[in-house]
């Protein structure tokens, strides 16, 4: 079978900045391009995808690893959930800081009788481990936490300052355009050449959230696989775990839904609820699917040819094939 793979940067409002676009198109096909030729190699699709997840998570563009957002008190927790369609098994950490791949951690639980550990739990995994402690902190997530706690964390001409998109003048001088600018969640979906299935995701979370907020990334609402199907989404956690989307549109095609039929139908619902979101998504047909609700989803793929992208796609509510 001709392997594939779908990954994102997360979703959210749209990226004005010709040079913040370049640089996170260059950063999305050359990821898709090292993960891919791994695939065409033989590496089965949890390889892939975890291979996929390590390479985003060390890029400060988005928001996982290294350029995590931080929480209202100031500090980095990061969650990941990977799930093996294959096997059919979900795994996943929450609230987990200083380490460098949220991901492996997700990955070591596949392994476990417990599959999914909070901040304690995987606190105590990464020493059982014996991975060095790293700080996920850039300078750049540090001055965007200062500048919203001078503002009292509070909603500055109506948007949050964090997200660096207000238009208060003396922010947008403090927080100029930057391609990290309100991202979300990273994640991959691979297709090996057994056909197997696998989907992996990783956060920083939402940015000044109460300490203790879960999200989407660790739960099957937000990552989910079986053998007919891998899903991934992104955008604001709390809609995705209402929609419990990622496990909605996998069923769907267990049911006999085609993946972009499962996709339509699905965002369709999210769309008339308001919800602000995307997702990412391969059946064990070969097909590839995107969609959002978002202004923007910034996903980079391979079908066996060239790799595209649904960057310049700014429509509010889209459904796309690969």
């Amino acid at each position: 079978m001709q392997p594939k793979l779908i990954i994102h940067g997360g979703a959210g409002n749209a990226v004005n900045d010709a040079a913040a676009l370049a640089a996170i198109r260059q950063a999305l096909h050359s990821i898709v391009g090292d993960v891919y030729t791994r695939l065409v190699a033989g590496a089965d699709a949890r390889a892939a995808v975890l291979q996929g997840c390590r390479l985003l998570e060390n890029n400060p563009l988005f928001n996982s690893g290294t350029g995590s957002v931080l929480q209202s008190d100031g500090q980095v927790r990061m969650s990941a959930g990977l799930m093996d369609g294959t096997a059919q098994r979900f795994s996943g950490v929450i609230n987990v800081g200083q380490v460098q791949h949220p991901i492996d951690l997700a990955q070591q639980l596949q392994q476990h009788r417990d599959h999914v550990l909070s901040d304690f739990g995987a606190a105590q995994l990464v020493r059982e481990l014996g991975l060095p402690m790293y700080d996920p902190v850039t300078e750049r997530r540090l001055r965007e936490w200062m500048v919203a706690r001078s503002h009292n964390f509070q909603v500055v001409s109506g948007s949050v300052a964090i997200l660096g998109t207000t238009s208060d003048s003396a922010v947008d001088d403090e927080l100029a355009p930057d391609p990290e600018d309100g991202r979300g969640t990273i994640g991959v979906v691979a297709l090996d050449q057994d056909g197997n299935l696998a989907v992996g995701t990783s956060t920083g979370g939402r940015g000044l959230e109460r300490v203790g907020r879960v999200s989407d990334a660790a739960m099957p609402a937000g990552t989910y696989a079986s053998a007919a199907a891998a899903v991934g989404c992104t955008g604001i956690g709390e809609d995705i775990i209402d929609e419990c989307l990622a496990a909605r549109i996998v069923v769907r095609v267990e049911d006999g839904l085609s993946l972009q039929q499962s996709f339509e139908r699905s965002l369709a619902e999210c769309e008339k609820r308001q919800r602000d979101l995307g997702c990412i998504g391969i059946a064990a047909d070969g097909a590839i699917c995107w969609g959002k609700t978002s202004e923007v989803l910034l996903a980079a793929y391979q079908a066996g040819e060239a790799v595209g992208d649904t960057l310049d796609l700014l429509e509010a509510f889209a459904v796309g094939m690969a």
